[in-house]
């Protein structure tokens, strides 16, 4: 079929440029004048036709067009009485046809398909790279919440009001914990049963890294309950 109008195939439906209609009909009225005319006899914005913004190709100034739906566009050919509305309305009437031929439907079926499936792998991408991003925040948020639910032995000493040495002597006696190689205090395996944990740590006015030995809520119960007994 010979294209005696443009056809713009970008959105859901088919669709002219009300100016390129004007100009095929060879209209003596002005557009200014005729396109508003033309909506006098019913038509809706946004259902029927669609206002668009271009640049002029003569003078490069924005220009304001509208595009028209196949069913406008043949009702303003009839509208005309002459054979060029004949030739256009029959024109647009054929375009139907194809457009909704068999194998027309189900190519664009196929194309929002398609273009479904893009947008969810697209979606899908940007979850994964979202997830990347909030993974490490996720991650040191749920470390600084259990970090908080530990306490040093100072803190925890300071807790049960009692001096630091006398907090570490009792546990030390109690063989809860011991001296390393090191000097650095360890649980003994045996009476840790959920009491203590041990973290990598990282000072940062210092510059030191390694492990620390920390209470657990459960060992603050604990030693505050036989602190209150001994100490």
């Amino acid at each position: 079929m010979n294209e005696l109008i443009k056809v713009n195939y970008d959105s859901e439906r088919p669709t002219v440029s009300a100016r390129d209609l004007h100009e095929f009909l060879e209209v003596a009225t002005d557009y200014r004048h005729w396109f508003p005319r033309m909506c006098e006899y019913g038509f809706t914005e946004s259902i029927d036709y669609t206002p668009v913004i271009f640049d002029h190709p003569k003078n490069g100034q924005p220009t304001k067009d509208y595009q028209l739906t196949i069913e406008m566009a043949k009702e303003i050919c009839m509208l005309q009485r002459n054979e060029k509305g004949r030739q256009a309305r029959q024109y647009f009437i054929n375009l139907e046809k194809a457009w909704n031929t068999p194998e027309m439907v189900m190519s664009r079926a196929l194309k929002m398909a398609e273009n479904t499936i893009r947008s969810l792998k697209l979606t899908n991408s940007q979850l994964t790279v979202d997830n990347q991003i909030m993974q490490p925040k996720a991650d040191y948020f749920d470390e600084l919440v259990d970090r908080n639910l530990l306490t040093s032995f100072r803190e925890t000493a300071k807790q049960f009001n009692i001096k630091e040495k006398e907090f570490i002597a009792f546990l030390l006696e109690k063989k809860y914990i011991y001296r390393d190689k090191k000097g650095k205090l360890m649980p003994y395996a045996d009476k840790n049963k959920g009491l203590f944990e041990i973290k990598e740590t990282f000072n940062e006015k210092t510059q030191w890294s390694g492990t620390q030995t920390l209470i657990t809520p459960k060992g603050r119960e604990t030693f505050r309950l036989l602190c209150m007994k001994v100490l």
